[in-house]
Formats: structure tokens, C-alpha cells, sequence
């Protein structure tokens, strides 16, 4: 097996992909040494996850992992025997830390010591993606003006995964960043060519050729859009937009022929993702609604909106990949669950239920999410730049419909669930963490730790793992052309 160290591991997105690719024979292809973060319930998940791993690989009893997870038995009640062992094993590569140059001495040692001398080390793969903030779109609008912007550590902290390149030297990385990478700037400098230029000039005097894994051309030839993917054209459920570069140590690389992946028949919907899901219906916040009209005021309101809407042109709905579509269940079912995990829908005021409603309606007769303006005036929300000419959020509420990848889902999910609406205005409601975690790809038993607001910030921080699986297929078949 090919040993891989994932930073800034988050929930587990990448590792999940990597673990799960086994070579012709079903033999696991990958194993981790060590997965870096530092919040403190994504390592919770991590462990719990990797606990999972180690029972799979080792033929182990699964039920007492059932059991937690479905609420059946309690922490303390199933940590013993063979659970206990597996969980102590996967703990030891699960290591908490805030990455930078004043850890750069604990985190090396750690690596040194899970990696073994330098002499008798085989090829392995670095992984991972440095957190995004500073570098997406939406982090640098909301920073616009800040004289401290060009300063934030978090532009930085890609030297940390540069500084492991260059003294470890894993003969494969794959990086992982948002599509803002591309734009993004600090002072007139590019932060993409910034990056790309560190890459050829790593301590020691290593060096790394970097491959697109969409576009098969020469290092030289590639655009930097060539290194975006676009999720929903491998089977993943939701149009995510990232930029993944592939670093290949160039000592190697002629001897590693390129790889790209292969596309899906076409697109996974939200419907083949959630429908098979159970209904369920949100409470109602204890919280009184701002606008003064009860809920059944508000629903007789919601019926006459929907006769005032003119119908436009409705597009064709996406007509979706059957062998995608199939590859998608296979990776996401779990026949052992009786019931989902973490299916509980959150409460929300009586106001944006009603609006919930009446835009998963429209949504339905239109065939793309509504803007607030599409809601009757006493539905709009209360804010002072509602109906001016200025106003800033008309797409604020956003149904994901049936019948088209989802939207991006991003980590502000956890604080409301405004733009993740579900398409059924039977339901009333946002998504749950189960559902968000499927336009993710993550299989139906992998477990979240922590409240659901952490729950919900950890799926939307993460790498979508059936993508991450797909990656990972590519870089075995790549380190398979070398004797290891």
C-alpha cells in the first residue's frame, strides 16, 4: 500500500476517496500515516472514520460502529473489545494541530516518525488543501477596504503544505483550492503564479512537474483555467467549481504517463440524490416571526401568489447519467442503516417557512429557483435595502431543484439554510446535514461529530469524496508505472 498525509484534513473529504481505491484485485490501494486539522470536532470525525477504515480492512465487527451512529449505544458503551482497538490504532494518525511556522518542529517530527528514515521510504502522496477564505470570492468581497487583507496569514498558509514538499518529498501531491485561487491577488502579485513559482524553487532543490487532471497537454501548455473541475461532470450531485493541481516530483515524471478523468454519462440531479430520502417537516421556531401574520394566514397568502406568477419558458431539466446515477448509489447507499443519520430537519420562523414554500412551488412550475421579488410583498424579508434599487440579496433564498446538479454547498450553510431550500414545498424546509452530506458524496454511514451547526460547516468545508475517489484512482494507476 501507498502510504498518503492529508493537511488540512477537515472532515475527511479527501481521505475518504483515497482510502476507498483498491487495485484489480480488491486489495486496498492507499493507507494513511497522518491527517492534520485543527478544529477539534473534525478530528472527532476523522477518528471515528478512520475506526470505520481499520474494522473494513481488518475484517472486524462493524455493529458496535452502527450502533453509535445510529443512536442505538453510547460512546463509552461501545468502546471496547475490537472497536476499541481499531479506534485506538486509527487515533494514532489523527493529530490536532494549527498549522504554521511556530508548529512546524512537533509537525515534522510527526511525519518523520510515521514516514520512517528517509532511506527506506517508498512513494507516497501529500494531499490536501489549504483553507480557503482569503482567497474565495466571497471572502475577499467581504474584506474589501481592509488594510490588513494583504497580511492575513491565510494567504500564507500554502507555504506550510510548500515546507512539507520540499523536506519530505512525496514522489505525488495533489492540492486542492477554491476557483477564486485563479484571481486572487496579494498586492500586484498573482496568488496562482505565486504558488507555481514557489513549486519550482523548494528547499533542498526540489521540484515538481504540475498536471492538469482535466486537460491531457504539456505542464507548459496548460492554462490556469485547465486546472479547475467541475464536480458535476464526475458524478457528484452539485456544481462545485475548485482548482486541484496534481504535483508530480520531477525526478519521476517521465517515467509517469499524464492522467486525466474520465467524465460521467452526464449529471447526477438533486432528485437521484435526495428523493429516495424520507419526508420530513421542520418545527417551527419558538422565535416569533418579525411580519404579523399567522401561519395559516400565510399559507392562504402563498396559493394566491402562485396564480399572480407569469410563466416564462421552462428549460429542459437536465437529463441524467444512467451509469452516473448508478455509480452515485453504489457509493452512497448503506443497506445496515434501519433509518438515516443526522435526517433532522432545524426549526425556522414561520416567516421563511412560508417563503419556503411558495419558492419550492414556483421552483417546481418554473424550473429554476425563484428571486424574493417572485414573493408577495409581505413575504419579502425585513431589511432596509428590500425594494430599493440597491438591493443586494434577490437571490437570498435559493430552492435547489429536482431536476440539476445543486448549487455549490459551502460551509455558511451552518448558518442558515436560505440558500439550500428543499425542492419539495410539501416539506417546508432547508436540507439536512444527511442531505447536504449526499450533494457532497459522502456515503450514507459516514458520521459527523458535534452539534448539527458543526455538523453542517464540516460537510460544506469538505472535498466531495466520490470526486476525491476518482483522483485517487488516477494517482494509484500513475504510481503503479514505478516499483515501489
Amino acid at each position: 500500500m501507498f502510504p498518503i498525509i492529508d493537511l488540512f484534513a477537515g472532515p475527511g473529504g479527501l481521505n475518504e476517496g483515497f482510502s476507498s481505491v483498491r487495485d484489480d484485485r480488491g486489495n486496498f490501494v492507499f493507507k494513511t500515516l497522518a491527517s492534520f486539522e485543527m478544529d477539534s470536532l473534525a478530528c472527532q470525525t476523522l477518528r471515528l472514520r478512520a475506526t470505520y477504515r481499520e474494522l473494513v480492512r481488518s475484517g472486524g465487527d462493524l455493529q458496535p460502529y452502527f450502533d453509535y451512529v445510529q443512536g442505538n449505544k453510547t460512546w463509552q458503551s461501545v468502546l471496547a473489545g475490537g472497536f476499541k482497538e481499531a479506534y485506538l490504532a486509527a487515533k494514532s494518525h489523527v493529530y490536532q494541530v494549527e498549522l504554521g511556522e511556530d508548529n512546524r518542529p512537533e509537525v515534522d517530527n510527526y511525519i518523520e516518525r510515521q514516514l520512517g528514515p528517509e532511506d527506506e521510504r517508498g512513494h507516497w502522496a501529500l494531499i490536501g488543501g489549504p483553507p480557503c477564505q482569503a482567497y474565495s470570492l466571497a471572502g475577499r468581497s467581504r474584506r474589501t477596504g481592509d488594510e490588513l487583507f494583504a497580511a492575513d496569514h491565510k494567504h500564507f498558509l500554502y507555504r506550510e503544505y510548500l515546507h512539507i514538499l520540499g523536506k519530505f518529498k512525496p514522489t505525488i501531491f495533489v492540492m486542492e483550492n477554491v476557483k477564486g485561487l485563479l484571481s486572487s491577488k496579494n498586492g500586484n502579485s498573482s496568488m496562482f503564479q505565486t504558488i507555481l513559482g514557489d513549486l519550482k524553487r523548494l528547499p533542498g532543490g526540489t521540484s515538481y512537474e504540475i498536471r492538469s487532471l482535466v486537460v491531457d497537454a504539456e505542464p507548459q501548455d496548460l492554462d490556469p483555467s485547465d486546472f479547475i473541475i467541475r464536480s458535476e461532470e464526475y458524478g457528484v450531485p452539485q456544481r462545485r467549481h475548485r482548482v486541484i493541481l496534481l504535483g508530480v516530483r520531477s525526478d519521476v515524471a517521465a517515467n509517469m504517463p499524464r492522467r486525466v478523468l474520465a467524465k460521467a454519462d452526464g449529471p447526477v440531479t438533486v432528485r437521484a440524490a435526495v428523493q429516495t430520502m424520507p419526508s420530513a417537516r421542520a418545527e417551527m421556531s419558538k422565535r416569533r416571526p418579525k411580519i404579523d401574520l399567522d401561519w395559516e394566514a400565510l399559507q392562504k397568502e402563498a396559493l394566491v401568489a402562485l396564480q399572480t406568477v407569469e410563466m416564462g419558458t421552462k428549460p429542459e431539466p437536465a437529463k441524467a447519467g444512467p451509469l452516473a446515477v448508478d455509480e452515485y448509489e453504489a457509493w452512497i447507499h448503506e443497506k445496515r442503516l434501519s433509518e438515516p443519520i443526522q435526517h433532522e430537519p432545524r426549526t425556522h420562523m414561520v416567516s421563511d417557512l412560508a417563503r419556503y414554500r411558495v419558492m419550492a412551488a414556483l421552483a417546481e412550475r418554473l424550473g429554476k429557483s425563484p428571486k424574493y421579488t417572485d414573493l408577495p410583498t409581505s413575504l419579502h424579508p425585513e431589511h432596509k435595502n428590500v425594494g430599493s434599487e440597491r438591493t443586494p440579496f434577490t437571490d437570498r433564498f435559493r430552492v435547489q431543484v429536482w431536476d440539476a446538479p445543486a448549487t455549490t454547498v459551502v460551509s455558511h450553510i451552518s448558518k442558515d439554510g436560505h440558500y439550500y431550500i428543499h425542492p419539495d414545498p410539501e416539506q417546508t424546509r432547508s436540507f439536512t446535514v444527511r442531505e447536504a452530506a449526499r450533494l457532497q458524496s459522502f456515503p450514507d454511514n459516514y458520521f459527523f461529530e458535534g452539534p448539527r451547526t458543526q455538523q453542517f460547516h464540516q460537510v460544506g468545508n469538505a472535498v466531495p469524496p466520490l470526486l476525491s475517489k476518482q483522483i485517487g484512482d488516477v494517482v494509484a494507476d500513475m504510481l503503479g508505472q514505478l516499483k515501489n
